[in-house]
């Protein structure tokens, strides 16, 4: 009996060093890892179906990351010139704007308080000047950080290839590992698989759709900056409750209040455009049993991004849902309550 404990304790002490150590080996890729992870789990239905027709599990699996490899290398090399020369562009048209001229055309009612426009001016220029700093600075420094960009893609791409060719031997040895009776693997997984279908299609796919939208508007009726703007609608549209609109609208309004009346009716239409798909995509590409309540959401994605950087996304909702998940299972109560509640 006490040889019996004393080797359990052993082997959890064993297990827990080695969980440790692989942890701080991995961990500067840990990231990586866990994106070739999710587009694993995006592309699966992808491999099947071409998997069914090829019956060879290496070929499939090749096809799709070297498929997947082009769409991240190709767009990077025309991407990166544009991002730094649209960057420069803020920088110096942020230095230039007449903010009393703009302000005045917008409240008449401030032509009489010079020294009131004045003030609105330098904070509203102090404000642009360091917010277009901080982006030149920050496109910078990913420049500069290309050398281990590289070596982090080429750690999604291996992790995405071997994870999806062997995705069925990986779920079967992680439902033999895991302590649970079969009913509630059952339920774990099936939870899992729904709440992480409803983060990254509900919310990353349709959000990445909705910006490339209103993108389309930035560029065909000659919006400055519109790669920047095109980012910045993709990050809002992705994040829940915020939309599209914060971006398109102050747009429109500006090429409306310049004069240019065409570009502001097209850049309304596409930016409508954009947000009404949301109504047409998420029952398609959403499983209704769950969706996640969008306060969640947007504080997983908050508290992500700042903690994770952009994969940060991703990841904070699905740590908040499958905290909720195994917070059910250990009350032993339905899934229920604030997992299906709807956006």
């Amino acid at each position: 009996m006490e040889d019996n404990y004393l080797n359990r304790v052993t082997v959890i002490v064993i297990l827990a060093v080695l969980t440790v150590l692989c942890f701080f080996l991995l961990r500067s890729i840990l990231l990586s890892i866990i994106f070739g992870f999710i587009l694993v789990f995006i592309f699966a239905p992808l491999y099947n179906v071409l998997n069914k027709r090829i019956k060879a599990k290496n070929v499939s699996s090749l096809i799709i990351t070297v498929a997947l490899m082009l769409v991240f290398i190709v767009p990077s090399i025309f991407l990166i010139p544009l991002i730094t020369s649209e960057s420069i562009k803020i920088f110096t048209f942020a230095q230039n704007v007449d903010f009393v001229s703009l302000i005045r055309h917008l409240f008449p009612s401030l032509n009489n308080s010079n020294v009131l426009s004045a003030q609105i001016d330098n904070i509203l220029h102090s404000f642009i000047t360091k917010a277009s700093a901080n982006l030149v600075n920050y496109v910078s420094d990913k420049l500069i950080a290309l050398p281990t960009a590289f070596l982090q893609l080429t750690v999604v791409l291996f992790t995405f290839f071997f994870v999806l060719r062997d995705k069925d031997d990986f779920i079967d040895y992680v439902r033999s590992i895991m302590p649970f009776p079969k009913e509630i693997k059952e339920r774990l997984f099936n939870a899992t698989r729904d709440v992480t279908a409803s983060v990254l299609y509900g919310q990353v796919v349709i959000g990445l759709i909705q910006g490339l939208i209103a993108s389309i508007g930035f560029f065909l009726f000659g919006a400055s900056n519109a790669l920047v703007f095109t980012i910045l609608a993709i990050i809002a549209g992705i994040m829940p409750i915020i939309g599209t609109a914060v971006v398109w609208v102050p747009i429109a309004a500006y090429m409306f209040i310049s004069g240019n009346t065409i570009a502001g009716i097209g850049i309304t239409i596409f930016g409508i455009a954009s947000n009404t798909i949301d109504n047409f995509l998420r029952p398609i590409l959403v499983s209704k049993r769950i969706k996640m309540n969008s306060l969640l959401v947007l504080l997983g994605m908050l508290g992500g991004l700042l903690l994770f950087g952009f994969l940060g996304f991703i990841l904070g909702p699905l740590i908040i849902a499958y905290l909720i998940i195994f917070l059910e299972l250990y009350k032993n109560k339905k899934f229920s309550g604030l997992i299906n509640s709807t956006k």
